[in-house]
């Protein structure tokens, strides 16, 4: 089964890692360590809560006006 994977950068070192498909979220000190958590967390979850397939999901970015850079 193919996911989708969103790693965020956080502040004390490391990364974030969600799966939208789940909701399932984690974090590692390295992309590889992040996605090897997110994984295992998905994978557990989908234990308890298999998903339904729904077809390839679309990731884009968007700008807003403001905010701190």
């Amino acid at each position: 089964m193919l996911l989708t994977a969103v790693l965020i950068p956080a502040e004390e070192g490391g990364y974030v890692a969600l799966n939208p498909e789940t909701g399932s979220t984690t974090q590692g000190e390295s992309v590889p360590e992040a996605i090897a958590n997110l994984r295992e967390a998905t994978e557990l979850y989908l234990e308890e809560f298999p998903l339904q397939p729904a077809g390839q999901p679309l990731v884009t970015t968007f700008e807003v006006a403001g905010g701190r850079a």
